[in-house]
C-alpha cells in the first residue's frame, strides 16, 4: 500500500523527516517497506530557468530555425539556435541550460549540451510545454508571463511538488490503516508517546446541504445480511472534465492514473478515508431505482475492462428498476453505467459490503480492485455517509454539481460499538513487563478507545468500529505494546527453555541428514512449492499435463505446483551468483507435486545444489574446485549414515544432467545426480558448472527404517596397510577391484582405496595403472608378516586371474 507524505501532513501538522517519520510507522506495526521520492514532474524542472528574448533574427543557414539571445538574468545574455515558429524578441520563456537533464514522455532522459546548429553556436534550450512535463503541446515554445524576473527557477514558478512515498506492507488485519486518514491516525498515537500531541484534522463536511429535490433515486436492499449498510446521493449538472492538478498529483504520487474530475474524485476519497466509493451515470438507471440483489447463477454482465463475465447466485449486484445489472457490488463497475465525457448527473454511491462476500466474488472473478481489497478486509461502517458528503461536496467544487436529492441511507441494524474488559493484571502477565497505569490510559485515549468503566484491577473498554480486528482482552494488549513501543520491553538475560520430545521417526532422521550437510559447509534453503508453468519444457522427464496448476494464481511465476525442486534451486543458486556469492553448497528437503489421471500425488525429495570452490585460496593451499567426485562422496555418506550400503550405479536417464548417475539398491532408485546441462542453466543466467542431486526420500526413508546400526569396539590390535600397482585395462572400473578384492579375502580385509590412477604413452594402448591400498586387520591378534605377505600374494593372483592385472 502506498502512502504520501504530504497527503498525511494534511491531517497531521508534523515536519519530521520521512525516514524519521517512517521509522515510527513500522514500530507502531505499519512497516515501511521503502520510501521512494516522487516529483509531480520528473526532475522538478531543475537547470531550467525564466529568459528573456532579447533577439531573434533568422539563422543564416536554415530557414526553419532562428539564432536567438536571451538573458539568464547574470549580466551574460547566451546564444540559442531555436526552431519554434513563435519565438519572439521580448518573450519571457523557459530555457534548459547547458548541463540540464530533460526526460522525454517515455521517462527517458537526456542532457542539454553546448553545440553548433548548422554552423551557429547554442548555450541551451528554449523549452516547449512538452518538453518540460508541464503538457502535451509542442507547437512552439511556451511563453511565460512578461511579469517574470529573468533568472527565476522555473520550479518556483510551476509549482514544483516533492513527495516522499511510504511503501507500506499491511498485515490484513489492519483494515483500520487502508487509508491516509487512518495512518495519520496511527501516527498521532504514536506521537502522543512521544510527548508530540498534535490535532488529527478531520476533512469537514459541514457545508454539505441539498440544492434542489429534483431527481431521486428509491434504494431498495433485498440481504441486509450482505449489504448492511447503503447510501447514495443523486448530483445533477456536473461537467465531466479534468480534475484540479492536486488531485491528479495525489493520485499519481501513489501511482494512479487521473482519468477525470469524477473517477478521480471517488479515488481521492478511497485513498483518503478509506471508503470505496462507485459513481453511477444516472440517465442509464432506469426507473429511478436501485436494487441490491443477487441474480440468477450465469447471467451475463460486462464489467468496465471489457470483459463479459458469467455470475454466480452468490454475487451481490447492483441492478436497476428493471434488474438490469449496473455493476458488481464492491469489487467493479459496470461497462454500461459507468461515467462519461457526456455524463451530467450522477448517483453516488457509499455501501457497507459484507467482507466474506466480497472476497468470494472478487475471487471468483479473479478481480482485484482497490475496492475489494478494502471491503474484503472489512471497511468501518459508520464512515460510510461522512464519506459520501465528503465526495459530493468535492464533486460540487470541482465539477459544478447540485445535490439533487436527500441522501438514502438504508441501515437497518445500526452496528454498535465492542464492548471489551481490560486488566492490568493479564497485561502485565503477556508483555512481561509493568506499565504504569496512567501510560495505559494515555495510550488507549491516543487509539480512540473510550474507558467506559474502571476497577482496581481493569478498564471496561468501548472500541470505535473502525477496528474491526480488536474483539478481545488479547488484542488490547497488543495495541497497548505496539504503541508503547516493543524496543522499550526490557528483556531478560536468562532464557527458559523446555526440552521435547519428537517420537516421528521419519523427522529424527531428516534431522539427522541436517546436521550431516551442515556440518560439511551446506546451507539449507526453502523455496515455493509454487512456480513458473514454463520450467517444465526444459526437461522431457516433466510433463505439462501432469502439472497442478493454480485456479487463480497471484501471477504467471506462481502457476502451478512443483515438479521438480531444480528450478527453484537454480533460481536461489542464481540469485546468489549475482551477487557474488560464488561458491555455494544447499540442501532442500522439499515436495514435489503432480496429477496422474485426475489424482493428485505428492513425492518427499532431498536435494543438493553444488557450485564453485570446495575450498577457500589461502596462503598454504589454492582453492579446489567442488566436482562430480566430491558430490559423489557426499551422496555416499549421508547414505551410509543411515546404514544404506551395496550400491548398484548406472549412467541416469534423466535429461536435466550432461552426465550423471543413478544410485540405487537392487530395484529401488535412490538417487540421481551428476552435472546440470549449460541449456538449463543458461535460463537462469547462469554461466559456471552446477552439481545437482535428486534423493527420492521416500524410498530412502523406507530402506533407512530397516537398517540397524551396528556397534562394536575399537580393535586393540594394529592394522596394516599395503599397496599394488595395478597395470589392467582401461575399460575396467575401481569397483570390480574392489568387489574383488573382499571376494579373495573376507576376513581380515578391511578397507580397499583407490590412491592414484595413471594414463599415458608410457603404459601399453588399452592399458591404465590403478594404485590400490589395502588396510588389513585382525581383531583378536596382531598380524604376522607371513600372514600378511599370504593375503596380498592372494589378492595380487585374483586380480592376475580375473582382470588380466599386471603387478608394475
Amino acid at each position: 500500500m502506498k502512502i504520501s507524505y504530504n497527503w498525511l501532513q494534511q491531517f497531521l501538522q508534523i515536519d519530521w523527516e520521512p525516514t524519521k517519520t517512517g521509522e515510527l510507522l513500522t514500530d507502531l506495526g505499519l512497516e515501511v517497506e521503502g520510501i521512494e521520492t516522487k516529483e509531480s514532474i520528473k526532475g522538478s524542472l531543475k537547470g531550467i530557468v525564466v529568459g528573456k528574448v532579447l533577439t531573434c533574427i533568422q539563422h543564416p543557414n536554415a530557414d526553419r530555425l532562428k539564432v536567438t539571445t536571451v538573458d539568464l538574468g547574470d549580466g551574460n545574455p547566451i546564444q540559442i539556435v531555436c526552431g519554434a515558429p513563435n519565438v519572439a524578441a521580448g518573450q519571457k520563456v523557459p530555457v534548459a541550460t547547458v548541463g540540464t537533464v530533460l526526460y522525454d514522455d517515455k521517462g527517458d532522459s537526456f542532457k542539454i549540451k553546448k553545440g553548433k546548429i548548422r554552423g551557429e553556436e547554442s548555450h541551451g534550450m528554449i523549452c516547449a510545454e512538452d518538453e518540460l512535463g508541464l503538457g502535451k503541446g509542442h507547437d512552439g515554445i511556451l511563453v511565460l508571463e512578461d511579469k517574470l524576473k529573468e533568472g527565476t527557477p522555473a520550479a518556483e514558478v510551476f509549482n514544483i511538488e516533492t513527495d516522499a512515498i511510504f511503501e507500506i506492507g499491511l498485515t490484513p488485519n489492519r483494515s483500520d490503516a487502508m487509508s491516509h486518514y487512518g495512518v495519520a491516525r496511527d501516527l498521532r498515537a504514536g506521537l502522543m508517546q512521544q510527548d508530540l500531541k498534535l490535532e488529527l484534522i478531520s476533512p469537514s463536511v459541514s457545508d454539505f446541504h441539498v440544492d434542489e429535490r429534483t431527481l431521486r433515486f428509491d434504494v431498495e436492499v433485498e440481504n441486509k445480511d450482505l449489504v448492511p449498510r447503503y447510501c447514495g446521493i443523486a448530483i445533477t449538472d456536473i461537467t465531466v472534465k479534468d480534475s484540479p492538478e492536486w488531485i491528479q498529483n495525489k493520485l499519481k504520487g501513489i501511482g494512479l492514473t487521473p482519468k477525470n474530475n469524477i473517477v478521480d474524485i471517488t479515488n481521492y476519497v478511497l485513498h483518503e478515508l478509506g471508503q470505496p466509493l462507485h459513481a453511477f451515470d444516472a440517465q442509464k438507471i432506469k426507473g429511478n431505482k436501485i436494487i441490491v440483489k443477487t441474480l440468477k447463477e450465469g447471467t451475463k454482465f460486462t464489467t468496465l475492462d471489457e470483459v463479459e463475465r458469467t455470475l454466480s447466485a452468490d454475487d451481490i449486484m447492483i441492478c436497476d428498476a428493471e434488474s438490469t445489472p449496473l455493476c458488481i457490488g464492491g469489487v467493479f463497475g459496470g461497462l454500461q453505467s459507468g461515467v462519461t465525457e457526456n455524463t451530467t448527473s450522477i448517483f453516488l454511491e457509499s455501501a457497507y459490503f459484507n467482507p466474506v462476500s466480497v472476497r468470494k466474488t472478487a475471487k471468483r472473478h479473479a478481480l482485484n480492485t482497490d475496492a475489494s481489497f478494502r471491503f474484503e478486509r472489512g471497511i468501518d461502517i459508520n464512515m460510510t455517509e461522512y464519506a459520501l458528503k465528503r465526495a459530493a461536496l468535492l464533486i460540487e467544487e470541482y465539477a459544478g454539481g447540485k445535490m439533487a436529492s436527500d441522501v438514502s441511507d438504508f441501515y437497518p441494524v445500526k452496528v454498535e460499538d465492542f464492548q471489551v474488559f481490560f486488566s492490568y493484571e493479564s497485561a502485565y502477565r503477556l508483555i512481561g513487563q509493568e506499565i504504569p497505569k496512567e501510560t495505559i490510559k494515555n495510550i488507549l485515549a491516543s487509539l480512540e478507545i473510550k474507558i467506559s468503566s474502571e476497577t482496581e484491577g481493569g478498564l471496561g473498554l468501548t472500541i470505535p468500529s473502525y477496528r474491526t480486528d480488536v474483539q478481545r482482552e488479547a488484542d488490547i494488549i497488543e495495541e497497548i505494546l505496539r504503541v508503547y513501543g516493543y524496543n522499550n520491553i526490557e528483556f531478560s538475560h536468562k532464557l527458559n527453555t523446555s526440552i521435547s520430545f519428537d517420537s516421528n521417526k521419519q523427522t529424527k532422521i531428516e534431522n539427522v541428514v541436517a546436521d550431516q550437510l551442515s556440518s560439511l559447509g551446506f546451507n539449507e534453503t526453502m523455496a515455493n512449492s509454487l512456480t513458473k508453468a514454463s520450467y517444465t519444457a526444459l526437461s522431457e522427464n516433466i510433463n505439462s499435463d501432469a502439472d497442478v496448476a493454480m485456479l487463480n494464481p497471484l501471477s504467471n511465476d506462481l502457476g502451478v505446483m512443483r515438479q521438480s525442486l531444480l528450478f527453484s534451486g537454480l533460481e536461489s543458486v542464481s540469485y546468489n551468483l549475482n551477487r557474488k556469492n560464488n561458491s555455494l553448497k544447499f540442501y532442500e528437503f522439499g515436495k514435489t507435486y503432480h496429477k496422474y489421471n485426475e489424482k493428485y500425488q505428492e513425492d518427499k525429495h532431498l536435494t543438493l545444489f553444488v557450485t564453485g570452490n570446495r575450498t577457500k585460496e589461502s596462503w598454504k593451499t589454492n582453492a579446489t574446485t567442488s566436482d562430480f567426485f566430491y558430490l559423489k562422496g557426499i551422496i555416499t555418506a549421508v547414505l551410509e549414515r543411515l546404514g544404506i550400503n551395496n550400491l548398484k550405479s548406472t549412467p541416469t536417464k534423466n535429461d536435466v544432467f550432461s552426465e550423471g548417475i543413478t544410485l540405487s539398491l537392487g530395484k529401488i532408485k535412490l538417487v540421481d545426480f551428476g552435472v546440470v546441462k549449460r541449456s538449463i542453466l543458461k535460463e537462469f543466467g547462469i554461466k559456471q558448472e552446477v552439481l545437482f542431486a535428486d534423493f527420492n526420500w521416500d524410498n530412502v526413508l523406507k530402506l533407512s527404517s530397516k537398517k540397524n546400526i551396528k556397534v562394536s569396539d575399537l580393535s586393540k590390535f594394529p592394522s596394516v596397510k599395503r599397496d599394488l600397482a595395478l597395470l589392467i585395462d582401461s575399460k575396467t572400473e575401481f569397483k570390480e577391484v574392489y568387489n574383488l578384492a573382499f571376494q579373495s579375502e573376507r576376513k581380515l580385509l578391511k578397507e580397499v582405496d583407490l590412491f592414484d590412477v595413471y594414463e599415458g604413452d608410457k603404459l601399453p594402448e588399452g592399458k591404465k595403472s590403478y594404485a590400490v591400498s589395502f588396510v588389513l586387520q585382525d581383531e583378536t591378534k596382531t598380524l604376522a608378516d607371513k600372514q600378511i605377505d599370504k593375503i596380498m600374494q592372494k589378492l595380487q593372483q585374483s586380480f592376475e586371474k580375473n582382470l588380466d592385472a599386471v603387478l608394475r
